[in-house]
């Protein structure tokens, strides 16, 4: 690709490939997402692979709802569990007064 060994032009931004896109063009197979650009010396114009800036975003914000949600339920677990512990231990010490 031209882009890899001289100067190039963003001739059109970031956009998501459309399914004629994706089984034409190769470039649109790694991410789903292409832009044109215009190489400066050879003055062809090419399609590279990019990263939806957008998607990222919502995709990092999916994540971080994930990882507070498991994290929600672990603390629930938590606490549950040391409920049930606790009343073990409060009944073990309830028999042991009783029996004196």
């Amino acid at each position: 690709p031209c882009w890899r060994v001289e100067q190039f032009v963003v001739a059109q931004e970031c956009t998501r490939c459309s399914g004629f896109e994706m089984k034409t063009i190769p470039a649109c197979g790694p991410t789903g997402f292409i832009e044109k650009i215009n190489c400066a010396s050879s003055h062809r114009d090419e399609y590279k692979s990019c990263r939806s800036a957008a998607l990222e975003a919502q995709r990092f914000w999916h994540f971080v709802g994930s990882a507070l949600g498991v994290a929600a339920a672990a603390a629930a677990l938590v606490v549950l569990r040391q409920r049930v512990l606790d009343r073990r231990a409060l009944e073990k010490v309830r028999k042991q007064i009783e029996s004196i």
